[in-house]
């Protein structure tokens, strides 16, 4: 899952982001408003981690701004103030959650599973093809109630095209979806981790081209195996 993070401070946004990598997220970063605002635009987020003090455009201005556009991605504010009135006007812009920083660890990333769950993970609790199941919930994929052992951006791979049934994903989308910009590897990493998920799926029992190349533009779910698995 792919998660922008929102603050100036660079020390703090390097923090954080390992953080989130720590916990198999992805993370992208801005350092100002107007920064994380042409991310949004342009790339699907999972979760917003947002300071509310920031240059150009400050985070409660951010906040409205995209729910103004009808996104509804789960947002959650940072502050260095402990202060009523300001966690108020944030949640009435519309963020889900507020911390103050500094935050405990552990805290911050159980919020963070709190705030996907009642997103995209509550709305689709196992995603399923054939008889390949995923389960957001625990991290576990299974192939005829068989649990199949991957690597995370083996898993972030396959929740991807599980999401996506019906879109064919070129190695170049792959990485934008996957990596952030500072880590991203070359195509030839992409094809890599398709191959070995491949030969996870298939040691499972899944039919060898479950994944689908299509040739010249891409990779899909075979579309032949929704339905007989």
């Amino acid at each position: 899952m792919k998660i922008l993070v929102v603050e100036d401070d660079k020390y703090v946004a390097k923090v954080v982001s390992l953080i989130l990598a720590h916990q198999n997220y992805v993370p992208e970063i801005a350092y100002d408003g107007e920064e994380a605002w042409e991310f949004i635009k342009i790339f699907d987020y999972d979760l917003i981690l947002l300071d509310i003090t920031l240059p150009k455009l400050d985070g409660i201005s951010l906040c409205r701004q995209i729910r103004s556009n009808n996104l509804q991605i789960p947002i959650m504010l940072l502050t260095a103030r402990n202060c009523p009135h300001e966690k108020a006007v944030a949640l009435d812009a519309g963020a889900d959650d507020y911390m103050v920083k500094p935050f405990d660890e552990e805290e911050l990333t159980a919020r963070i599973r709190a705030l996907l769950r009642r997103g995209k993970i509550k709305s689709l609790p196992i995603l399923e093809y054939g008889y390949l199941q995923l389960d957001p919930r625990r991290y576990e994929v299974t192939y005829k109630k068989q649990l199949i052992s991957l690597t995370p951006k083996e898993y972030a791979l396959l929740e991807l095209f599980l999401r996506n049934t019906h879109r064919i994903f070129s190695c170049t989308m792959i990485l934008e979806h996957l990596w952030s910009y500072e880590d991203a590897p070359t195509e030839e990493a992409v094809r890599t981790h398709i191959k070995g998920l491949r030969m996870k799926l298939r040691k499972a029992g899944a039919p060898s081209k479950t994944i689908e190349t299509v040739y010249g533009i891409g990779y899909r779910l075979n579309p032949i195996f929704k339905s007989t698995g």
